[in-house]
């Protein structure tokens, strides 16, 4: 990546994120060899700042509704989540950044997340978390504390080639994560999300299949051009998808895109192939909004290795994710 192309993507994500929350605080010293769930933390927050909420997608609204399998997905797995039965759950659409009040039409708001919890019997819960864009910006947690650290110390008055400029050089793929974002969408419910860590399905005879997730919005995908953009408010998302839902159900189909011969499963930087085989896990239904948001936001937590029998982490930094939430979560005030 050129010097020039480089510090347009510093005024874009590094410009926001320092001068808007974070121009006083210390930037996080290099991490040891291999990162740890609190230092994966402060990387954030030496992204973002620290606003005593979410490390990161902190900006977001809750919802409910309801999950129904498909036959297909017990095939695949012998899950508790595939057996048969409706489950409640409860989903949550977000803005990227840990910026609790980034504008929904800011660059820096993607990709957009979308975290599910499925209710279970006996008060067992399962989490899926998700973003719109096919891909994670590192191949892993290492790479991904050092590029927070580099959007931290790459402010407007950071020397040329900032740390972040420097990092993109030799990190191709974050470059296109930062580069080739959608467009920002109509709504939370017009996206498709991907679930970019791997995951193993164990069937009823005990057979592995390695499978990575993604949702995908009955009514299709329906993105905003720039004009369109320029006349939404900070705060459209939230209010287009409490209108929406008032209006009506909508509705995202759960997929398995399941691994071939040599795609990688522990890598979620590098995106599998379309041609792979998409098996239909079921379809979501979301139907009303959650009540009493602030307090529904500060209780939530949503962890990516919480997965009945019949599932499990195939990707190792589904475990430091997994490790880090709780961290941030003791954070909220």
């Amino acid at each position: 990546m050129n010097t020039s192309s480089s510090s347009s993507l510093c005024q874009a994500w590094a410009v926001a994120f320092t001068t808007a929350a974070v121009a006083t605080l210390p930037i996080a010293a290099a991490a040891a060899e291999h990162e740890n769930p609190a230092q994966l933390v402060a990387a954030l927050h030496s992204a973002f700042g620290e606003h005593h909420v979410r490390a990161v997608h902190s900006k977001g609204i809750i919802l409910e509704g309801r999950f129904a399998p498909t036959a297909e997905a017990r095939k695949l797995s012998h899950s508790s989540l595939f057996a048969g039965a409706t489950l409640p759950i409860t989903v949550r659409f977000s803005d990227f950044t840990g910026l609790p009040d980034i504008p929904d039409t800011a660059s820096a708001a993607n990709p957009r997340g979308f975290a599910v919890k499925f209710h279970l019997a006996d008060g067992v819960e399962a989490d899926v978390v998700n973003h719109s864009f096919n891909g994670f910006p590192t191949a892993n947690a290492d790479e991904f504390a050092q590029l927070l650290r580099a959007l931290g110390a790459s402010g407007p008055d950071a020397p040329k080639p900032t740390a972040l400029d420097r990092f993109l050089g030799s990190h191709p793929i974050a470059a296109t994560f930062l580069t080739t974002q959608k467009p920002a969408p109509v709504s939370y419910a017009s996206l498709a999300y991907f679930g970019v860590t791997a995951f193993a399905f164990t069937d009823a005879h005990d057979r592995r299949t390695f499978v990575r997730y993604r949702f995908v919005p009955k009514g299709g995908e329906h993105l905003l051009d720039a004009d369109a953009l320029r006349a939404k408010g900070p705060n459209y998302l939230q209010e287009e998808i409490a209108q929406h839902v008032a209006a009506g159900p909508f509705q995202f189909d759960w997929y398995a895109q399941v691994a071939g011969p040599g795609d990688i499963i522990d890598n979620p930087s590098i995106a599998w192939p379309e041609a792979r085989r998409l098996v239909k896990l079921g379809t979501l239904t979301i139907d009303r909004l959650a009540p009493d948001q602030p307090a529904a936001d500060k209780a939530l937590l949503f962890l990516p290795s919480r997965v009945p029998a019949g599932i499990e982490p195939a990707d190792p930094m589904i475990a430091i994710r997994s490790a880090s939430y709780p961290i941030s979560f003791g954070e909220r005030q």
